[in-house]
């Protein structure tokens, strides 16, 4: 696939993010690392956590897509829509309408949630252990550790996840993880995987209810 923009340009869009918008990215992570560790305590937080992923997808939307990827590429603006999209969602189900409540399984599934959640957490230094030198890196509040991180956390939400709210995730790790190592971001391979997990559990779980 041929992407509109170099490599370079696109690094340099991350430099630009980094170097600008740092202590939002920092305060977003320590929030994600909060909610982990309030889930891995017992707590049901359901709804804090859910709103706090729609922060960060609108955060990506305009602060990211909108601000800076859209310099090098058009199609930030079909994307910013999609994020938009998915904050929408992640309000109405996990807030207002509370069909996204956590619940414990002690299964697979629960424990690649986890995983995919510290991934996203770790994210920062996994890119920059595969040769990326900061600011010229994705860090964090950015689209693909935000993506992998609410997979993570919509697995937990046992079989509650509606197809509506994994569409948008699912689109991106497509579009970013088949570009992983055409980019140079390798970490960004770990899309595919949470999107296998989120695809299984949202359809599989369908199919069971309606058998």
């Amino acid at each position: 696939m041929q992407l509109p923009f170099s490599r370079d340009a696109f690094l340099d869009v991350f430099a630009a993010y980094n170097t600008s918008l740092w202590p939002v990215a920092l305060a977003l992570w320590l929030a994600t690392l909060a909610a982990l560790v309030a889930r891995l305590g017992g707590r049901d937080r359901s709804e804090w956590t859910f709103g706090l992923l729609a922060v960060q997808w609108a955060w990506a939307a305009v602060a990211y897509h909108m601000a800076f990827f859209s310099r090098i590429n058009p199609a930030a603006w079909i994307f910013a829509l999609l994020f938009l999209i998915q904050a929408s969602l992640l309000t109405w189900y996990g807030i207002i309408n509370r069909r996204l409540r956590f619940s414990r399984e002690n299964t697979i599934v629960e424990f690649a949630a986890y995983g995919l959640i510290t991934y996203g957490l770790v994210y920062p230094l996994l890119t920059l252990a595969d040769g990326h030198s900061y600011p010229r890196v994705p860090m964090f509040g950015v689209p693909c550790p935000t993506t992998i991180v609410t997979v993570g956390f919509l697995l937990l939400a046992g079989q509650r996840i509606p197809p509506l709210v994994a569409m948008v995730p699912l689109a991106w790790a497509a579009i970013a993880g088949s570009s992983a190592f055409q980019l140079g971001v390798h970490a960004d391979l770990a899309l595919l995987v949470a999107a296998a997990f989120l695809a299984h559990r949202t359809w599989s779980t369908r199919a069971a209810i309606h058998a």
